[in-house]
């Protein structure tokens, strides 16, 4: 039997050693055991089993070992993590599973970060409470007849996926059950801790934003009565999550309404989650150059925050200070009104709507529980520490800015820059050169414009970066790579699934993949018709959505048992990473075979340097007689020619079926305000108006 722990302390085996019984014996370095006689007193002892970690020998004795019936401890990582993650696994690890063939239980030391005596940097306290957590026995994967060299790099990894997956079930079990919970947990280790700034230059520690929160949540008490859901129009200021941290305090649900989609969008959408109040602000209404009237038609109250504000007194601010200073946190949560309106993991978080890209935008209802899954599942394949800061300029009624840039901060503890808009492309790389922002979340259409605008040391300090919502194109990482020397990691979601499913990490990164699922996920292929290689995948986990809003398409989603039709089409490589090849809805029947319409605008991506970083090609279709469909290509260069692409599709190794049968030129190629082509839009525009109906034949003729 092989215990595999992480490993955050030094004094971690004493916490399993006390738990195991007395004929487990834990594999020490016995270059280490001699450096003191305190070494050699602790380390050198019956429960010991010291190992020479620079003889290629190492590996044997622990196999005789376990082969003789034996049972041990093993550190994988073979030092202490230094981000309080788990850090890589050393590939002996699977070769001893390999050859031995024993059985591995793996343990998830929870709280031992915060010792003193541990080298992970943030919050210490000198008893924390730790936690100890051990699965049932696991057998390894039957690998059938491999290499041996093969062997240790897939067992390596299958250990890995489990301690990761241990990791975000224990603390799905263990830690808060909802987002306002977990935002509080880490206010109360770190109450003086900045953790958001915006534009204005205004610095929220923690508990500011508690304490902000809890004064505003008493004043919309009364205006906000008569309904669960409040619409939340905002832009990324300190606020809008103040405000929904406020909601939350009442039991209200926020719909955060998308103010780049046009008035009778957000008219639609409010509608559809049956809004009567929108909370927002004068100033930005006014700057957005948005009518009052049109909401007021609607029969929808506008609640300002600058109204909302001034009502507050300096007593009220004082004494809610004062309670938050003089009550500890446990006995707040205790009291009777804090236990009535704590939303439980499955009552719904927030309402936030697609798109709109293939149709009306859809209301999609997800969890507290689905959040915090979200949240969990990427803390659990990254290594985000206490010193990091995060750079969001994604819009927070996007499911991406708004879990990955504003609550998963939140709940981890590190410090989030908002900056109102992804558009500013010589603005954005220097506000984040001026915060030294560690990680940065954004969209392949918007790095393409920083990539043009930014300083070459604009980006130093950036540790993450993260690219999702769209396909990130080669052009843009090899800019990136080249220019800045920063890598793109690129991942994968959707709105329903709050929204990530799949990402790259430094640990695990395949470049043309969007990584391997996040743990707790589960995935299916289904079979397409003229698709070789993979198929529409369908996912099923923790954060998946509670559902919509819209009848028809939540009966849809309700018949699926829970699980998620992506509507995408995907393969899946041996080891587990998702390689997007294309939308189901933006493949075309091209002389009977399946052509992506994403492989062809990826191709083209990038291709034509002469003309500049601002050359942008859409593909889309028209029908055709004989062939089914035919490609078009739409581009804002008036001088690409159409032999320029057919000969950049055939660079890329694609067939003739993929050649545009002709090219349109527009002035500007019509994007979502999450940077992606709206290709709805786009589609529109190149159809021909319908022909007039013909007059009327005059009487007698």
């Amino acid at each position: 039997m092989l215990l595999i722990p992480n490993h955050l302390s030094w004094i971690d085996w004493l916490f399993l050693w006390v738990c195991l019984d007395e004929d487990w014996k834990f594999v020490t370095s016995s270059i280490s055991a001699q450096t003191s006689w305190l070494h050699r007193k602790v380390m050198i002892n019956h429960y010991t089993l010291p190992i020479d970690t620079n003889s290629p020998y190492a590996v044997k004795h622990m196999a005789e070992f376990l082969k003789g019936g034996g049972r041990l401890v093993l550190f994988a990582e073979g030092r202490l993590s230094r981000t309080g993650a788990l850090m890589k696994l050393f590939d002996g690890t699977g070769f001893l599973i390999f050859k031995t063939r024993a059985k591995v239980i793996t343990a998830y030391l929870r709280g031992a970060g915060c010792l003193p005596f541990s080298p992970n940097p943030g919050w210490k306290k000198c008893f924390p409470k730790v936690t100890v957590h051990f699965s049932a026995p696991l057998a390894a994967p039957e690998l059938g007849d491999i290499s041996t060299g093969r062997a240790r790099t897939l067992l390596t990894s299958w250990l890995r996926d489990q301690m990761v997956r241990q990791q975000f079930e224990v603390e799905m079990a263990f830690g808060a059950q909802n987002v306002l919970s977990a935002v509080a947990e880490s206010a109360r280790k770190h109450p003086g801790h900045i953790i958001l700034e915006d534009t204005t230059q205004q610095k929220l520690t923690y508990r500011k934003l508690v304490v902000g929160a809890d004064v505003l949540a008493q004043a919309l008490r009364g205006t906000v009565a008569g309904g669960e859901r409040i619409g939340l129009l905002m832009p990324n200021v300190n606020a809008t999550p103040v405000v929904i941290l406020a909601l939350w305090r009442l039991g209200k649900v926020p719909a955060v309404l998308n103010f780049s989609s046009g008035t009778p969008t957000m008219l639609a959408c409010a509608e559809l989650a049956g809004l009567k109040h929108i909370v927002t602000s004068r100033a930005f209404f006014e700057r957005a150059k948005l009518n009052v009237d049109d909401f007021v038609k609607a029969g929808i109250s506008l609640i300002y925050l600058e109204d909302v504000r001034a009502g507050i007194t300096g007593s009220r601010k004082f004494l809610t200070l004062l309670r938050h200073v003089l009550i500890p946190q446990p006995a707040r949560d205790l009291s009777e009104s804090a236990i009535r309106s704590s939303p439980s993991a499955g009552s719904t978080a927030v309402i936030v709507f697609t798109s709109g890209s293939e149709g009306v935008p859809k209301g999609v209802e997800l969890t507290h529980g689905n959040i915090l899954a979200n949240i969990r599942q990427m803390l659990a394949v990254t290594d985000i520490t206490d010193g990091d800061r995060l750079f969001n300029c994604l819009p927070l009624f996007h499911s991406f800015g708004l879990t990955a840039g504003a609550f998963l901060p939140l709940v981890r503890g590190i410090y989030i820059f908002l900056y109102p808009s992804p558009l500013h492309y010589r603005m954005v790389p220097s506000v984040l050169y001026d915060r030294n922002c560690t990680v940065f979340i954004s969209t392949n259409t918007f790095l393409n414009g920083y990539a043009r605008k930014a300083h070459p040391y604009d980006f130093r300090s950036i540790r993450y970066l993260f690219a999702a919502a769209e396909k990130l194109q080669e052009a843009t990482a090899l800019a990136w790579s080249q220019k800045y020397g920063v890598r793109i990691l690129e991942g994968y979601g959707a709105t329903e699934c709050a929204p990530c499913l799949s990402v790259n990490t430094p640990l695990e990164p395949r470049y043309g993949s969007v990584g391997r699922l996040l743990p707790g996920m589960e995935y299916e292929l289904e079979p397409v018709e003229g698709v070789a290689e993979g198929g529409r995948l369908f996912v099923h986990g923790p954060n998946v959505m509670k559902g919509y809003l819209n009848a028809e398409a939540n009966a849809r989603f309700q018949a699926l048992g829970g699980w998620y039709d992506t509507g995408d089409i995907v393969s899946v490589d041996a080891e587990g990473y998702l390689h997007i090849l294309g939308r189901l809805k933006r493949f075309a029947k091209v002389s009977g075979e399946m052509v992506s319409l994403t492989a062809v605008e990826d191709a083209l991506a990038g291709a034509f340097p002469h003309y500049g970083l601002h050359c942008q090609v859409a593909v889309i279709t028209r029908p055709e007689e004989n062939k089914g469909e035919a490609l078009i290509a739409v581009t804002n260069e008036p001088k690409l020619t159409l032999d320029e692409i057919r000969d950049a599709i055939k660079a890329k190794g694609l067939t003739n079926l993929s050649v545009p049968r002709e090219i349109k030129v527009v002035k500007e190629i019509p994007k979502l305000g999450t940077g992606k082509v709206n290709h709805r839009e786009l589609q529109a525009q190149m159809e021909p108006p319908p022909n007039p109906p013909a007059p009327p034949t005059p009487p007698g003729k």
